[in-house]
């Protein structure tokens, strides 16, 4: 970690961040026997799969892993994804990322669902950063921090030699 970084939340805090996100999702969902965790790629689909993990050893339901890839560079939507829409078509899904700031990513990441039937559609993030500057509320949130515009969150999560942690730089 260098000097001008922050450690945030160390490995023990982000998996008790992960414990009580999902805890909320278990009671958002009790009538349900599946959802499906849709994970944005890369790190919020690292997220939705220790998500998955705790989940399953807290309850029976059923979870479908979705990866969402999105090309952050393009000015219009364009995601991928590793299902076809017959495996979250009138389903729970879950739309998971690890650090909301503008609110885009997300945003890009519930397109991927508009021309589908499901059941609902909740939001997931590890850190809410408080920049939004599109129309969107996270429902269930790790930590949530106000930032400056050019401060940076970094999450690393299951990063070969590396220890998870979240900082701000």
């Amino acid at each position: 970690m260098a000097e001008s970084q922050l450690l945030i939340l160390d490995k023990k805090q982000i998996q008790q961040k992960i414990n009580r996100i999902a805890y909320q999702i278990l009671e958002d969902n009790l009538d349900e026997k599946e959802i499906v965790l849709a994970g944005i790629w890369d790190r919020g689909y690292k997220l939705a799969l220790r998500l998955k993990k705790v989940l399953t050893k807290i309850s029976d339901l059923k979870i479908t892993m979705l990866r969402i890839d999105l090309d952050r560079l393009n000015t219009k939507l364009v995601a991928n994804t590793d299902l076809d829409e017959s495996h979250w078509k009138n389903k729970v899904i879950i739309l998971v990322d690890d650090v909301l700031n503008s609110g885009k990513t997300l945003a890009y990441g519930l397109g991927v669902f508009l021309n589908t039937p499901h059941k609902k559609i909740r939001t997931v993030v590890l850190v809410d950063r408080s920049h939004k500057i599109f129309p969107i509320a996270t429902d269930f949130v790790g930590l949530e921090m106000a930032t400056v515009l050019k401060e940076h969150v970094d999450v690393v999560m299951d990063v070969e030699g590396e220890e998870d942690r979240v900082y701000l730089s």
